[in-house]
Formats: C-alpha cells, sequence, structure tokens
C-alpha cells in the first residue's frame, strides 16, 4: 500500500487541492486496501479448505478445517492489513497539496 500511495501522489494532491477532506482520502486508500485483504483472506480460506486432504498428515492436536483457527488466523490477517493501510494512508494527507504536485 505504501508503494502504491506513492505513486498516487500527484493525484491525492491534485483531490486535496480541489477541496477533497482529509478523511475521505484516507477512506478511499484504506477501502482500496481492506479491500483486497478481505479478498485475498476469503481466497485463502477457500484454498486451505481445498487443500485439507494434504495438508491433514502435516498438522499436529488440530484437524485440518478448525474453523477456529482459521477466522483466527483471518482476523490477524486483517488486522495487519488495516495498520499497513492507515500508515500510508495518513502520511499522505499530512503533506501540502501543492509540495504533492510539484513532487513529480
Amino acid at each position: 500500500m505504501a508503494l502504491s500511495v506513492s505513486q498516487r501522489t500527484n493525484e491525492l494532491g491534485i483531490r486535496m487541492a480541489l477541496g477533497a477532506q482529509r478523511s475521505s482520502i484516507v477512506n478511499m486508500v484504506m477501502r482500496q486496501g481492506v479491500g483486497l485483504a478481505v479478498a485475498g483472506t476469503i481466497i485463502g480460506i477457500a484454498g486451505a479448505v481445498a487443500i485439507t486432504r494434504f495438508i491433514s498428515s502435516l498438522l499436529f492436536a488440530t484437524s485440518p478445517t478448525d474453523w477456529l483457527t482459521l477466522i483466527a488466523v483471518s482476523l490477524v490477517f486483517i488486522n495487519v492489513s488495516v495498520v499497513a493501510c492507515l500508515i500510508p494512508a495518513r502520511e499522505i494527507t499530512a503533506i501540502d497539496p501543492l509540495i504533492a504536485l510539484r513532487q513529480e
């Protein structure tokens, strides 16, 4: 997300210069990043459930379809992705729009 936000600095600077609220910029970046993380989590859970026969011999003291483990790991992943999206989103809104426009 940091790379995506840094590549879009000029666009986000234009949005802020035209009057976009800082909260709307943060919401836009967060929606993009968290949406990708949720989609990846859903695909990952589907993949994990699909390969349960293959990984059942590798697991110790847990079943391959232990929903509590899948949900706990998914929640940790989503929380980490929220923080990973929030940091660059707040950094980009802290700069002056004129500096963002002159960056390129």
